[in-house]
């Protein structure tokens, strides 16, 4: 296996094509493939560049030597963080309804909101210790599931407040059917517009 051999099985690993690893690069795609079908040779500096992106050394791509750089643990998978927060938020909406809806306090509300900044924490910190290539479909699937999820509690409380109701995790008729149709907009429009802007993002 050659220089040429070694570099198109290390994107083929990677599952990227000629046009994504020029990129990664900062070369042409046509550059990529006069290295994989040994019209030209990459310089130093590319070489560099790629043994960092795929994690091997440089002697591996020149020379075919391996294991002399050492393996680095796998990052998890940013999806894992997404699941679990998602959960915990979603707990944190239930606990707030089932509990105003059993006692009626503000601590309800407060309860539901704890959870919920707690799945954001989770997600958040795990975003940051996760493999790069995880992160951004990770991302986009947390905020188009998620805005549903914690936009309702706020929405709701602003709502209850502004027809003089109270403070509940989930809007009161309260006789006033306006304020009741203007969460229901409101809400619906804010979470579409998140989720159809993350969807557009793939």
């Amino acid at each position: 296996m050659n220089v040429a051999d070694r570099i198109q099985n290390l994107r083929r690993i990677k599952g990227i094509s000629q046009e994504e690893l020029a990129d990664k690069i900062g070369v042409s795609r046509q550059a990529v493939s006069k290295w994989e079908s040994e019209q030209s040779v990459p310089d130093i500096d590319k070489i560099i560049i790629m043994s960092e992106y795929f994690d091997v050394t440089t002697d591996y791509i020149l020379r075919g030597i391996e294991n002399e750089k050492p393996a680095s643990a796998p990052l998890a998978n940013a999806s894992i963080f997404v699941v679990v927060a998602t959960a915990l938020i979603f707990i944190g909406l239930i606990v707030a309804c089932a509990t105003w809806y059993e006692e009626q306090n503000a601590m309800a509300v407060v309860s539901g909101l704890i959870f919920m900044a707690v799945g954001c924490m989770v997600f958040g910190v795990g975003y940051f210790s996760s493999s790069p290539a995880s992160k951004a479909p990770a991302k986009r699937i947390f905020w188009m599931i998620n805005i549903w999820l914690i936009a309702f509690i706020p929405l709701s409380v602003a709502c209850n407040a502004a027809s003089g109701g109270l403070v509940a995790p989930y809007p009161l008729l309260h006789g006033n059917i306006f304020f009741f149709a203007l969460f229901g907009i409101i809400y619906i429009v804010l979470c579409l517009a998140v989720t159809l802007t993350q969807k557009r993002k793939r």
